[in-house]
C-alpha cells in the first residue's frame, strides 16, 4: 500500500483561529484557545493518523513584531515552520487585509511548496463579503488555493484535510502510528494551567505568566501533580493568588477538571506562585521553558 506522510505547518497572524484548526483536525484539545491574543507561545505538533498516510501538523505563534526575548523566540519558533513544511497554511480571518510581518508575507507569496490560504470565521460574514475578501487574497497570494473555513464550526475542514492528504508526498510514518504529539505530559499541565490564566486574569498578568510542573506522579487510580506558577513581581502574585487564595483556587480547580479529561484519570492538582524576575527577557530562564532552543 502507498503511504503519504509530511509536515503541514500553520501560520497567521494572532488569534485568526489557529489552534482551534489543529484542534478540529487532531480531535483532541492540544493548543490552549483563549481570545487572548499570543495565547501559543511554542511550536506544537499534533499527529493524525490513517492506514495510510500520517499528517504532522504544526500549529505556531501569531506572527508579531518582537518586543522583548520571549516574542523573538515564538518567532523564531514561526521561521523554523517555513524550513520543513511539506504543506503550508496560511490562516487569515474575514476582514484581515495584511500580515503583519512582510518579510514572513514574502516568503508565502514565494513560496516553492504548496500554500492553502484559509479564510476563517466565515460564519461571522455575508456572501458579499465572503467574494470581496476571496478576490482580495487570491491577489495577494496568487499562489495559494483559497478555502473559506469555520474551524470553530468546523464548515469545510473535512474538505481542507482531504486536500492536505491529496498533497503530501509518498513517504514512511515519522512518528509511530499511536502517537498524537511530540510533546510531553507536563507540557499540557503547563498549557492547561497557563489557559486558566489567560481566561481569567486582564491586562499584563497572562503574559508574564510561565508554568512548570514539579511533580508528576502517576499511581494506578490518581495523577499526583505540583505546578509553580512563574509570574515576574510581587505585585503579579499577589493578583495571582487573590483574596484569600480564591483566585489561585478557581484556576486550580478548572485546570484540574480539563486535565482529568485529558488524562482519563484522577487528578490531585497543587499549584504554588513564585516570582522568577524578568524572566521574558533572560536568555537562561527562556532556555530553561524550552525558548531560544
Amino acid at each position: 500500500m502507498n503511504h503519504k506522510a509530511g509536515f503541514v505547518n500553520i501560520i497567521g497572524n494572532p488569534n485568526v483561529g489557529k489552534s482551534t484548526l489543529m484542534n478540529a483536525f487532531v480531535g483532541e484539545k492540544l493548543s490552549i484557545i483563549t481570545s487572548k491574543a499570543q495565547t501559543t507561545r511554542h511550536r506544537i505538533l499534533g499527529i493524525v493518523n490513517g492506514d495510510d498516510f500520517q499528517v504532522v501538523l504544526s500549529d505556531t505563534p501569531g506572527i508579531i513584531k518582537p518586543a522583548y526575548e520571549l516574542q523573538e523566540s515564538m518567532m523564531g519558533f514561526v521561521k523554523s515552520a517555513f524550513e520543513d513544511a511539506d504543506v503550508l497554511i496560511y490562516m487569515v480571518e474575514i476582514g484581515e487585509q495584511e500580515l503583519k510581518d512582510e518579510t514572513f508575507f514574502n516568503k508565502i507569496t514565494s513560496s516553492q511548496i504548496p500554500v492553502l490560504l484559509l479564510l476563517n470565521k466565515i460564519d461571522k460574514s455575508n456572501q458579499e463579503q465572503l467574494e470581496t475578501q476571496v478576490q482580495v487574497w487570491a491577489e495577494k497570494v496568487p499562489n495559494a488555493e483559497i478555502f473559506p473555513i469555520s474551524a470553530l464550526e468546523g464548515f469545510n475542514v473535512k474538505e481542507v484535510f482531504n486536500r492536505i492528504i491529496d498533497l503530501l508526498p509518498e513517504s514512511p510514518a515519522f512518528y509511530p502510528k499511536d502517537q498524537l504529539t511530540d510533546k510531553p505530559e507536563r507540557f499540557f499541565i503547563n498549557e492547561t494551567i497557563r489557559e486558566k490564566i489567560l481566561l481569567h486574569y486582564k491586562k499584563e498578568i497572562p503574559y508574564a505568566v510561565e508554568i512548570e510542573t514539579e511533580e508528576f506522579f502517576e499511581e494506578e487510580e490518581i495523577i499526583r501533580i505540583r505546578a509553580v506558577i512563574m509570574v515576574e513581581r510581587e505585585t503579579q502574585k499577589g493578583i495571582i493568588i487573590g483574596h484569600k487564595g480564591s483566585a489561585l483556587k478557581r484556576v486550580g480547580v478548572e485546570a484540574r477538571k480539563d486535565l482529568e479529561a485529558f488524562f482519563g484519570k484522577q487528578i490531585h492538582l497543587e499549584t504554588y506562585v513564585k516570582v522568577n524576575k524578568n524572566w521574558r527577557s533572560n536568555q537562561n530562564q527562556l532556555k530553561r521553558f524550552g525558548y531560544n532552543n
